[in-house]
């Protein structure tokens, strides 16, 4: 894994004032605990740069959507990010206009009541499974 594409002008507004978008960004991630430890973030440019170590390839996926969900983050890099292998294929999903996560369930789970698993899968992206916004970017856990 490197380096993932985000929205810059669409995501949760974190940044303002005089506070440091680095250290707004990384209490963000901390807050949900996603399983990085000695998690380091840098924010230039639009670039968020992470470092440390993830327990597993969720909690790196997981950290990286965090960050890229963030108004004003065009990238997330994790190459100084060490994970264990993928053990679970994953597809990455930006959401549209109109979309639920029913019929997203649908779409690549081939059920909508499937829903949940793809709530659960997010958990610390999505807080409210009806609030899901265009261009927010997740992560579908295939079977």
């Amino acid at each position: 894994m490197g380096l993932f594409d985000f929205a810059k002008d669409i995501g949760k507004r974190l940044f303002g004032g005089a506070e440091d978008p680095a250290e707004k960004i990384k209490a963000h991630i901390e807050a949900s605990n996603p399983g990085i430890e000695g998690l380091q973030v840098s924010f230039e440019d639009g670039k968020v740069k992470l470092s440390g170590n993830a327990q597993d390839s969720a909690a790196m996926e997981k950290a990286v959507l965090m960050a890229g969900n963030v108004e004003g983050v065009a990238e997330v890099d994790v190459s100084a990010v060490t994970a264990p292998v993928q053990a679970q294929q994953v597809e990455y999903y930006i959401i549209q206009k109109g979309d639920t996560l029913w019929a997203i369930a649908k779409k690549y789970l081939g059920s909508g009541s499937r829903h949940a698993e793809i709530f659960e899968a997010n958990r610390e992206v999505i807080q409210d499974p009806n609030l899901i916004f265009p261009g927010q970017k997740i992560r579908i856990p295939l079977d």
